[in-house]
């Protein structure tokens, strides 16, 4: 008895063993994974605080001899215009970003739940369809979406950069198959006590998807926050911020620090609404859904 005991001993050791290497592995390859993430976010800090000489340093350093923040000052003053200020810049990036979170949460919510609990003729083309557009870029529609635009006196409106961004098919897409986890009999009784499709919606549905409600919010907040808006609003005091954050630095190297401080701070807002909602994008990552 006590060599099969010494034995078994022997092998969960060595199974311990391989967990713990395994372990230590799979932490290496994921701490050596987020340095090469985290490497874009900490060169674009060293090169907004480095002075506009030790830009041209070759080799170039990874660290600043001499940091300081006038690049910071300089942004400023680069980025507004005799008319606009730079508080402009901001509030249409804050008015855009904002418009478009809050219509894309409501609308992919609502024909999210249309296509997963409701059944109508169309509605399997109407779902591959959606798939299909998620293999597309905005940039495949730009000019029939440039012409009904100007169809539509849009151009050089805060409505041209709204309407267009409001339709996400991943938006949808995600929203579509969370919805479509939840079990037909909650809504079923929801029918019977008298609940319409609205209400169901609303007040049955919506509040079981606030994982992948939060998770909308981050993708739908990052890609309104990086609208450019050059080629559709020519009046200075409806640009927003990646528009002259762009024309900022395409003004040479000279201005290369002021460029890096903008997109330093440029990344402070979707890296806080990121942080707020990082625990219900796990937990969307992780949802196997509600059984019946």
């Amino acid at each position: 008895m006590a060599q099969v005991n010494t034995a078994r001993l022997r092998a969960s050791n060595k199974q311990a063993g391989r967990k713990i290497g395994g372990t230590i592995g799979i932490f290496v390859f994921l701490l050596v994974l987020g340095l090469f993430m985290v490497l874009p976010i900490y060169l674009a800090v060293v090169m907004s605080i480095k002075p506009v000489e030790e830009l041209f340093i070759f080799p170039p350093k990874l660290y600043a001899i001499e940091p300081t923040l006038e690049n910071f000052g300089q942004m400023f003053q680069v980025l507004k215009s005799n008319q606009v200020p730079f508080s402009r810049y901001v509030f249409n990036s804050i008015f855009v970003t904002v418009s478009v979170t809050i219509c894309q949460c409501v609308f992919a919510s609502m024909a999210a739940f249309v296509l997963a609990k409701c059944r109508f003729p169309g509605s399997k083309i109407i779902n591959s369809i959606i798939v299909v557009a998620l293999l597309y870029q905005s940039n495949v529609i730009y000019i029939m979406q440039y012409m009904v635009m100007a169809k539509l006196g849009m151009i050089n409106t805060y409505w041209a950069l709204i309407l267009p961004s409001i339709a996400s098919p991943m938006g949808l897409f995600l929203m579509r198959q969370s919805i479509g986890q939840v079990p037909d009999a909650m809504i079923e009784a929801a029918k019977v006590d008298g609940a319409g499709l609205f209400r169901i919606c609303w007040q049955v549905v919506m509040p079981n998807q606030k994982p992948a409600l939060m998770t909308l919010i981050i993708f739908a907040f990052q890609a309104a926050w990086n609208i450019q808006a050059g080629t559709v609003v020519f009046d200075e005091s409806l640009k927003t911020l990646p528009t002259v954050v762009t024309q900022a630095a395409s003004s040479g190297l000279a201005r290369a620090g002021v460029a890096m401080a903008a997109a330093v701070f440029m990344l402070v807002p979707p890296i806080v609404v990121f942080m707020i909602a990082q625990k219900n994008v796990i937990e969307t990552m992780a949802h196997s859904g509600i059984k019946d």
